[in-house]
């Protein structure tokens, strides 16, 4: 599945009895578990076994990893959210230990791309990483506060680069696959399409450098994983701030669920995207624009600068 039309009517549909009917207080603990549910929902299936189910799990891994690396200890606010942090924590665990249980489901019920790993092995596995991680940065936060968001954002660029560099990600697609028993040979780039990482790592990216700058605001575990994963922007952006972003989130049990203002100017926004996405920019991608295919039939430099402008617009 890929953000597309039938994703985006899905969303706008469900979008309908949240405002309608959910209870204040529960908005956003809905937004946490809709968004967590979401990312196992778009991911595309991958041809390594488990690959799809792994790696939106290894997003909220390091979600809560740069959460834990990125929180103040004696900040009040911080310390308010300590009952709500550990449900949260609870919420996310049993939404992927139950998306595991859909293994037992047949194919065509499933949210998940493909068939996801046995849940006993898949806890023990998220036990194992999680405390890990938790290990790394408690020794290194121990030491020196600093070292904490250091090694976080190594984890973080150091999966970017891998990611997009081909000869890396073919390379680690071949390690995967000797785990798996899966033919070496046929490893690939593809083989690693983490959708969304990109946009994940600069938001993790941009939390990281905040608090080290000092600038960052306390965030709850809940707020900082709906920052991360939230489902309208997981895939193609933008990359808000967080400090933006939890004004709206925490005013989300006083906004009116049913508002007309608000229900036409989303609607308003929503419709001027499809237009621009759809299209201009799905149009200009078919022929004007800057492609390998495209500048082979270019027969002057001014075809060529019209192909670069048709990309950039």
């Amino acid at each position: 599945m890929t953000f597309d039309l039938r994703a985006i009517l899905v969303f706008g549909i469900a979008a309908l009895p949240y405002a309608a009917l959910l209870p204040a207080g529960w908005r956003a603990w809905a937004l946490l578990a809709g968004s967590v549910l979401a990312i196992y929902w778009l991911q595309p299936p991958l041809p390594i076994r488990y690959a799809d189910f792994i790696l939106p799990t290894a997003t909220l891994l390091l979600a809560v990893a740069s959460w834990w690396a990125t929180r103040t200890r004696g900040d009040a606010e911080q310390a308010g959210t300590r009952r709500e942090n550990l449900v949260t924590l609870i919420v996310v665990a049993a939404l992927v230990a139950g998306l595991s249980v859909m293994r037992f489901v047949e194919a065509e019920y499933r949210i998940t791309a493909s068939r996801p790993p046995d849940p006993l092995g898949l806890i023990a596995g998220l036990v194992v990483a999680g405390a890990a991680l938790g290990a790394i940065l408690w020794l290194a936060q121990k030491r020196n506060p600093e070292r904490g968001l250091a090694i976080a954002g190594l984890l973080v660029i150091a999966l970017f680069v891998v990611l997009k560099t081909e000869p890396l990600a073919v390379a680690a697609g071949g390690w995967w696959r000797s785990l798996t028993g899966q033919d070496i040979s046929l490893a690939s780039g593809a083989d690693l399409n983490w959708l969304g990482f990109s946009y994940v790592a600069f938001r993790l990216l941009h939390t990281l450098r905040d608090r080290h700058i000092g600038i960052l605001p306390a965030l709850s575990l809940r707020e900082y994983m709906v920052y991360v994963v939230f489902f309208a922007s997981y895939t193609a952006g933008p990359i808000d701030r967080a400090e933006r972003f939890a004004v709206d989130f925490r005013a989300l049990p006083i906004v009116r669920g049913l508002d007309a203002t608000r229900f036409l100017d989303g609607l308003t926004r929503i419709a001027v995207g499809l237009l621009k996405k759809f299209v201009i920019a799905d149009s200009l991608a078919q022929g004007l624009s800057l492609s390998a295919a495209s500048a082979a039939q270019a027969d002057s430099a001014l075809w060529l600068w019209v192909l670069l402008y048709g990309y950039a617009f």
